[in-house]
């Protein structure tokens, strides 16, 4: 920084203390031009924030409103978003105090509509729209409806909203229309190019399976491909280049019987141009009507600079039945088996599941060395329900010693007229 710019700062800050405020706040002004053409930022901010500040004791809120836009503009110039919203937001506080009501609506959309693009690139597009509603009842509505500025908040809604790549284009072309600063076209810019992300990637949510039973893990899959957003790097009208897609938290609405049961590790980077496949495990719990899944709201970032939400408006609806009935077979002898003697064998049914087994046949096999002395090897009962069970003894005398299978054949239908079927075999060996 040249001697003369130190000269002037200091002369400046001479004037303020000697509370020459209109000297002061015109030479604070004019040094941070200065200083804003050499590029530090940070300087040229403190220079305007003090001319408005010197503009504003003298009583001079319109030249200290333009200069607390300046302030503002430095900060944007540093990418320092939050910084320039509040001076944004100090400015409110001056507004309704001027004459004139040109001025007053001028500056209330102005400044409103500022702070929403700030905002806006730090994920708060809510909050931002919130703002200018609120300021919306100082303005006269015929001047609201006509600004241009507020036409631009609301392409900018329709297009996050609704993602509508018609209204991003629409804002590009109509982008001359909108007097802004060199700090504010470039967080026009930033905030189209998040729009124009959010429009732009390729997502897919897809399930494993078509059905699933309460017993079953539903897995989820998020498919997301940035390759479109190399289109931005080749636009020169945005003049950003995205390298890097981040993606922070991963916020899903579940229907009641649904609860998580495995997450991603968080963040997921994705590099440009790239595809990337999130993985998302539900549990299930019990059945209701039209269980649901979404929506899904990834909370994201461009380059760890640009903040915005990604929603995927589709809700899935997975079809949910209970688990098809199984059937526990157990058997135990009821005494030591002896060759040449008789011992009660058990059989035991028991149905744990969820669901009722009907029809059901049961048939008990055994080698021809086992030979059945007493009781049935059929056994057949129009239901066991869920949590019920059945048991009944067989005599069997063992001829000779030797490794025995003893087989328990059982067939049912699900409630769903499913057969089901299956053969359980039963060691048992007969010592001499």
């Amino acid at each position: 920084m040249g001697k003369d710019i130190n000269k002037q700062l200091k002369k400046a800050e001479q004037l303020s203390k000697a509370l020459q405020y209109k000297r002061a706040a015109k030479l604070f002004n004019t040094v941070g031009n200065e200083i804003l053409k050499l590029g530090n930022y940070e300087l040229a901010k403190e220079c305007f924030f003090n001319a408005a500040k010197c503009a504003i004791n003298e009583d001079k809120l319109l030249v200290g409103l333009e200069f607390l836009r300046n302030a503002g503009n430095a900060s944007l110039l540093n990418n320092n978003f939050l910084e320039a919203y509040e001076f944004y937001k100090a400015a409110f506080d001056y507004i309704p105090n001027l004459k004139n009501s040109s001025d007053r609506n001028f500056l209330f959309i102005n400044f409103s509509g500022l702070s929403y693009l700030c905002l806006f690139v730090e994920g708060r597009q809510e909050e931002g729209l919130s703002l200018v509603k609120k300021y919306k009842n100082f303005v006269d509505d015929a001047y609201f409806k006509e600004s241009d500025l507020i036409k631009l908040i609301k392409d900018f809604t329709v297009a996050t909203k609704d993602k509508k790549e018609n209204y991003v284009k629409k804002i590009q072309k109509d982008f001359e229309k909108f007097k802004l600063l060199e700090g504010e076209i470039n967080l026009a810019k930033q905030a189209l190019v998040i729009a124009k992300t959010i429009v732009s990637l390729k997502t897919i949510l897809t399930l494993d399976k078509n059905i699933y039973t309460t017993n079953d893990a539903i897995n989820l899959m998020v498919d997301i491909n940035t390759e479109p957003l190399l289109d931005i790097k080749k636009n020169g009208f945005y003049n950003y280049s995205i390298n890097q897609l981040k993606i922070s938290k991963i916020s899903v609405q579940l229907s009641d019987n649904f609860t998580f049961h495995k997450k991603p590790e968080l963040p997921i980077i994705i590099q440009a141009g790239l595809n990337h496949q999130i993985n998302i495990t539900i549990k299930p719990h019990f059945q209701m009507e039209k269980p649901f899944i979404g929506p899904i709201m990834l909370t994201s970032e461009l380059d760890e600079k640009l903040k915005f939400f990604y929603e995927f408006s589709e809700i899935l609806y997975p079809k949910l039945i209970s688990p098809p009935p199984t059937l526990e077979v157990s058997m135990k002898n009821l005494r030591p088996p002896l060759i040449g003697q008789s011992f009660p064998l058990e059989i035991l049914i028991e149905n744990k599941s969820e669901g009722d087994a009907l029809d059901l046949n049961i048939e008990v096999e055994f080698p021809e060395n086992l030979k059945v002395m007493r009781g049935t090897l059929k056994k057949q009962i129009y239901s066991l329900r869920s949590n019920e069970n059945m048991k009944w003894e067989i005599s069997i005398k063992p001829i000779e010693a030797g490794d025995y299978t003893i087989k328990v054949k059982t067939t049912f239908k699900d409630p769903d007229q499913n057969q089901i079927g299956e053969i359980k075999p039963f060691p048992l060996s007969i010592k001499l």
